[in-house]
C-alpha cells in the first residue's frame, strides 16, 4: 500500500461532515454544515451537483425521513439499496423501506443505552455501535441480538471486507480489532490522536490495513496483522481528519478536513484515472 494526495476538493458548503464514496467508486458526495449535499467526480476534480433542504447540519448521506428526536449520526444501506438505516444521538436505529411510500419506519432498534456512532450491515446482520460501550449485533436470520462489551465509548466502527471482523475507534484513542462471531479481541492499535471528535475508521479493500483519522492532521495506516504504524498520510497539521471513505474495489481513498476533500491512491492507479 503507497498512497499518494491525487488532488484535494475545496467544498464550499462550511465544515465537510463526512464523505463517502457511490457504489462503484466513480463519484463521492460531501455532507457540510451549510445544510447542503454535493456530489463530485473526485477522479476529474469535477463538482457536479448539489442538494439542499435539510433543515440542520447533514451528518452523513443517505436519504430524508424524519422520525428521530435527535441528531441523526449515521445511515447505511443494504447490499440491495432496498432498505435503509439510521442511528440518531437518540439512542435509536431505525430501519426503513425505500419502496413504501408512507416515510415511517419498519422497525426501530432500542437496545442502546447511548448515541448510535456507527452502523454495519451483511446479508444478514444489522452491527451497531454506540457510545454506550457496546457492539450490538441483530441476526435476521433467527431474530437473536449478541452484544460484545468493548471497555470504552464507540466512537466509529467498520468491518473487514471478508465480514469476518469489525474494527471499532473508542474515545480513549484506540483501535481494537475483534472476531464477528465469538467477540473476542484480536489485536488492538494506537498512536492517532481523537479528542473530542468522532473520528472515523477504516479497512482498506484487501483486509490488510487499518486506517484512521486523526486530531494532528494525519490518516494512521496499520498493518492489520502486526498492529504496527505502516504509514501516515500527512494533511494540514492544524486540521482534523475526521471522515474517511475507501473506494469499493481500487487503491483509492478520499479523506475530509474542514471545508476540504482530498483524494488519495496507489500512483500507478491515479495515472489510469487521468
Amino acid at each position: 500500500m503507497d498512497y499518494k494526495l491525487i488532488s484535494s476538493l475545496k467544498c464550499d458548503q462550511g465544515a465537510v461532515r463526512k464523505v463517502r464514496f457511490n457504489i462503484d467508486g466513480m463519484y463521492c458526495i460531501t455532507c457540510g454544515s451549510d445544510k447542503t449535499l454535493k456530489l463530485w467526480n473526485p477522479h476529474r476534480g469535477l463538482f457536479l451537483k448539489s442538494y439542499s433542504g435539510h433543515g440542520s447540519d447533514v451528518m452523513d448521506a443517505c436519504g430524508s425521513f424524519r422520525v428521530h428526536v435527535s441528531t441523526v449520526s449515521c445511515v447505511k444501506f443494504n447490499e440491495e439499496s432496498t432498505l435503509a438505516f439510521s442511528g440518531s444521538l437518540d439512542n435509536a436505529v431505525h430501519i426503513w423501506d425505500l419502496k413504501a411510500h408512507n416515510f415511517q419506519p419498519i422497525q426501530t432498534l432500542k437496545d442502546a443505552k447511548d448515541a448510535i456512532t456507527s452502523i454495519l450491515v451483511t446479508d444478514h446482520e444489522i452491527v451497531t455501535a454506540s457510545l454506550d460501550c457496546q457492539i450490538r449485533r441483530y441476526d435476521l436470520r433467527n431474530g437473536s441480538l449478541t452484544t460484545d462489551y468493548t471497555g470504552a465509548p464507540i466512537v466509529s466502527a467498520a468491518m473487514t471486507q471478508d465480514g469476518q471482523c469489525y474494527v471499532i475507534g473508542t474515545d480513549n484513542s484506540r483501535l481494537a480489532l475483534f472476531d464477528k462471531s465469538s467477540g473476542e479481541l484480536l489485536n488492538e492499535y494506537s498512536g492517532h490522536q481523537i479528542g473530542n471528535y468522532l473520528i472515523e475508521v477504516g479497512v482498506d479493500r484487501k483486509d490488510k490495513t487499518l486506517l484512521s483519522g486523526s486530531t494532528d492532521g494525519s490518516v494512521y495506516c496499520w498493518d492489520l496483522i502486526g498492529s504496527s504504524v505502516l504509514c501516515k498520510l500527512q494533511h494540514d497539521a492544524n486540521s482534523v481528519v475526521h471522515s474517511l471513505a475507501t473506494h469499493p474495489t481500487s487503491a483509492f481513498l478520499v479523506t475530509a478536513t474542514q471545508s476540504q476533500v482530498h483524494l488519495w491512491g496507489e500512483e500507478e492507479l491515479a495515472l489510469e484515472e487521468s
